[in-house]
């Protein structure tokens, strides 16, 4: 299914036409980041956290200490929800009231499905880890079986959702475009800066080359060890 049915709470009712519910368009936000904000509830308090994750066909998945609220909340069953947003511009319009944001936003709703095979988590954890820095997996230790037993692991499934995108330039009243006021976008982007070493690194061991990579995969810049 190229397209995710529209529900009740994925429905974009503000400004619909902004509205995207194809699953390659989801994919595409899901993947250019690594950091979600999962807003859930305990005891009739709502909170929101922000935590890593990866992705792997319909599914993302996140992991974090087995005693955090957060996981504990969702192994309970209950219901959370899901946000990426990715910011490329303010929008400076002629009029306060019209400036904006350009924006590429993501949301899913839904259940987590705990993951307890050791095998599974690790397979698991390694979405997660290669989502962040493709690569990485291969080169650094794995998890111990004291650091998988501390450890949850939950995969979502992602068959509700739907994604909110502005893209282009301000739009203003009609007479406001004869005010002398200069409008526009001002672009914004994340960059990979140079990597830096960590000091405590034996002698001999050379920058990967899928950190190269994965820096100038960002923002297409010649990085120097």
């Amino acid at each position: 299914m190229k397209e995710l049915k529209k529900t009740n709470r994925t429905k974009v009712n503000r400004t619909p036409k902004r509205a995207v519910y194809e699953k390659e368009t989801i994919y595409k936000i899901l993947d250019e980041t690594f950091v979600c904000q999962i807003a859930f509830k305990i005891d009739g308090q709502v909170f929101i956290i922000p935590t890593a994750f990866g992705r792997k066909d319909d599914s993302i998945f996140i992991h974090g200490s087995n005693k955090s609220r957060m996981l504990n909340s969702i192994k309970s069953g209950e219901d959370i929800c899901i946000d990426v947003t990715l910011i490329d511009g303010i929008v400076a319009a002629r009029s306060i009231f019209h400036h904006s944001i350009n924006y590429r936003s993501v949301i899913i709703f839904g259940k987590g499905k705990e993951i307890d095979e050791p095998e599974d988590k690790l397979k698991a954890l390694k979405i997660i880890t290669e989502h962040i820095i493709p690569g990485r997996w291969n080169d650094a230790r794995k998890p111990n079986e004291k650091e998988l037993e501390i450890t949850s692991v939950f995969e979502f499934k992602i068959d509700e959702a739907s994604a909110k995108i502005r893209t282009g330039p301000p739009v203003d009243e009609k007479e406001d475009y004869n005010l002398n006021v200069w409008a526009g976008i001002i672009p914004l982007k994340t960059i990979a800066e140079s990597p830096i070493r960590d000091q405590e690194v034996r002698n001999g061991i050379l920058l990967p080359d899928y950190i190269k990579d994965f820096s100038m995969r960002v923002n297409s810049s010649k990085i120097k060890e």
